[in-house]
């Protein structure tokens, strides 16, 4: 099984960028664990910072992968490029969010992703992309 995890704006800072919201331990050390947890799975990790790249990314594996796990950040609440293009692929996407969304501010609480995902993992931390992993 191939899996590759996006992550969208921001989450580069993990493990500084608030830590009461995101924990302290950043995504590369999260990522080491979660490869060995899965060591059946080709595990792939993909962060960007800019929508059109994480578009791209999307289009590129869209049709070869078994799943994508997709963090996408603020771009959840923005994206209606990135909505399209995960309506626009075949392999099924899972929406994930560290925190609870639905617990911060309003505009949080709108998603572009959700309508066109498998499934959606919100609230529980970094745990939340192992929760979306077994989902596959």
């Amino acid at each position: 099984m191939k899996i590759i995890i996006i992550n969208g704006p921001n989450l580069n800072l993990l493990g500084k960028r608030e830590p009461e919201v995101y924990g302290n331990e950043t995504f590369e050390s999260y990522f080491e664990k979660l490869q060995v947890q899965f060591p059946t799975v080709t595990l792939e990790y993909f962060q960007s910072n800019i929508e059109g790249e994480i578009i791209s990314k999307i289009q590129e594996i869209g049709f070869d992968y078994d799943g994508i796990v997709l963090n996408a950040g603020a771009y959840t609440h923005t994206s209606i490029g990135i909505g399209d293009a995960i309506k626009s692929i075949t392999t099924p996407v899972v929406e994930v969010h560290i925190s609870n969304t639905f617990s911060r501010e309003s505009f949080r609480h709108q998603s572009y992703i959700s309508p066109n995902a498998r499934g959606i993992v919100i609230g529980f931390g970094l745990k939340s992309y192992e929760l979306a992993l077994k989902s596959f």
